[in-house]
């Protein structure tokens, strides 16, 4: 039997991956993207427009009322967003509080509420160091008790754990993948920036595969 699951679609380069590797391994998808409060909804944008293109229910959830709960970061607040690798003990400021904790719940219970056997989100390996919720513990523990939480079971799955960008990058490559299709910069503006964290990690995977990034950037980067 086909396994029916939610992918948490952000609308950025690892989601992208995620989505397109669900459906090339033959599942059912059905993709669940979240309005937290973000800086600004190009990733959305990004996703809407994929999701419309594939055929694939696509639910947008509009959490904002819960950002109270959620403030602080250079993602959701009014604090300038850092530049430079993410090793930078400055990009601790783009983290959301427990916002992996609260998607996967609300992920959770849209997969009992479709019938999924599982959700999948993007977290990966370069994420470790800055990203609590993004490491196999935190993994671990939410797929224990998702398994539990309903009377149907629900798995957390991160397939991209272990990998790095670039070898995220190097899947969809082998895929086929349009990445202008998506957005990763922590700015909303026409271009890319291409000094924040999320554009020079990304850059950097393109580079190692010997490619540009499809995406425009703002000049000077």
């Amino acid at each position: 039997m086909t396994d029916t699951v939610v992918v948490i679609y952000s609308g950025g380069m690892d989601s992208f991956t995620l989505l397109h590797k669900a459906i090339a391994e033959g599942h059912r998808v059905h993709a669940l993207s979240f309005n937290y409060g973000q800086r600004h909804v190009r990733e959305l944008e990004c996703a809407s427009l994929v999701c419309r293109e594939l055929d694939i229910p696509h639910k947008v959830i509009d959490i904002r009322a819960l950002g109270a709960v959620m403030a602080g970061s250079a993602l959701t607040s009014d604090v300038p967003v850092p530049e430079g690798h993410y090793e930078e003990e400055s990009m601790k400021s783009t983290v959301v509080p427990n916002r992996n904790m609260i998607l996967l719940s609300l992920a959770t219970g849209y997969a009992v509420t479709v019938d999924a056997q599982a959700v999948w989100f993007g977290a990966h390996g370069g994420d470790h160091a800055i990203y609590p919720d993004c490491r196999p513990d935190f993994v671990a523990r939410m797929d224990a008790v998702c398994r539990v939480a309903n009377y149907q079971p629900v798995a957390i799955e991160a397939p991209f754990i272990r990998a790095n960008k670039a070898e995220i990058l190097a899947e969809g490559l082998a895929l086929g993948l349009d990445y202008s299709q998506t957005w990763t910069c922590y700015n909303g503006r026409d271009k890319a920036c291409g000094r924040c964290g999320s554009c020079v990690e990304r850059r950097e995977a393109f580079a190692i595969h010997g490619l540009d990034d499809p995406l425009p950037y703002e000049e000077g980067v």
